[in-house]
């Protein structure tokens, strides 16, 4: 795959998945998130294991100055994205919606909403303007239906449905492509924020059940963007074997 990647969130879970898994079949990566330390060794490892180039671009995605000025400032030769990654998200607390923490909402809202919006802004119109580009937008299975504990999260999954629907239609008369990837239960370090550094509390949730990898999802991503230029895999719901809904699990 010669193509410039762009993803969000790289440096764990499902975007650090993505980034070995692109990177695997010859792409060329700008990865994105807050640790420039865990960028610089991904990009290391990427290139002594697969000798692919990495840019990295370290900020907070909620920053939508910090957004802006990296990307302007991409190098000629990396300006060209072909994919973007709209990886970066986040849950804080279980809390009841009445009862809930407003500023831990606003990271879980900026971060899964208005930061995805803004890349995309940001990103998409040089892809019409090439006549080509892939956005692929990582919601979840919470987007389906609401749960206990977890209304917030629920509704911004539910978002980025209906934003990733919004952008196909609004592209539809383009080369561009959309992809939903909604995963059920992936183990990452995504349940430990969710419990506020409780690993205990976030292992206890994968028990008795062999739950995904950001490796699977990363497999789901490329799925997508490696289908003929003439098919879209428009939305994908992956789960475990074990899981039937987001409320629904068998666990052993």
């Amino acid at each position: 795959m010669d193509k410039i990647v762009l993803i969000t969130g790289a440096s764990s879970g499902i975007g650090e998945g993505c980034a070995r898994k692109f990177a695997s079949q010859g792409a060329k990566l700008i990865l994105n998130a807050r640790s420039v330390d865990k960028l610089e060794m991904l990009a290391k490892e990427l290139k002594e294991k697969y000798a692919t180039e990495s840019y990295i671009m370290p900020f907070d995605v909620r920053d939508r100055k910090a957004a802006s000025e990296a990307l302007a400032s991409l190098p000629d030769e990396w300006k060209a994205i072909d994919v973007l990654i709209n990886n970066a998200g986040l849950v804080i607390g279980v809390d009841k919606e009445h009862e809930g923490n407003l500023d831990e909402w606003d990271i879980v809202i900026d971060t899964n909403i208005k930061s995805l919006l803004a890349m995309t802004r940001m990103v998409v119109p040089g892809m019409v303007e090439r006549g080509r580009g892939h956005i692929i937008n990582i919601g979840s299975i919470a987007g389906d239906a609401a749960y206990p504990g977890g209304s917030v999260y629920c509704a911004t999954k539910a978002a980025v449905k209906a934003l990733s629907d919004g952008l196909r239609i609004d592209l539809v008369d383009t080369p561009l492509r959309v992809t939903n990837i909604k995963p059920g239960l992936v183990e990452t370090n995504f349940s430990v924020i969710r419990f506020r550094g409780d690993k205990d509390k976030a292992d206890n949730v994968y028990k008795g059940i062999r739950p995904l990898t950001g490796d699977d999802i990363a497999e789901v991503a490329y799925f997508a963007a490696s289908a003929p230029e003439y098919m879209q895999i428009a939305e994908v719901l992956v789960m475990p074997t074990n899981q039937a809904t987001g409320t629904i699990t068998y666990k052993k």
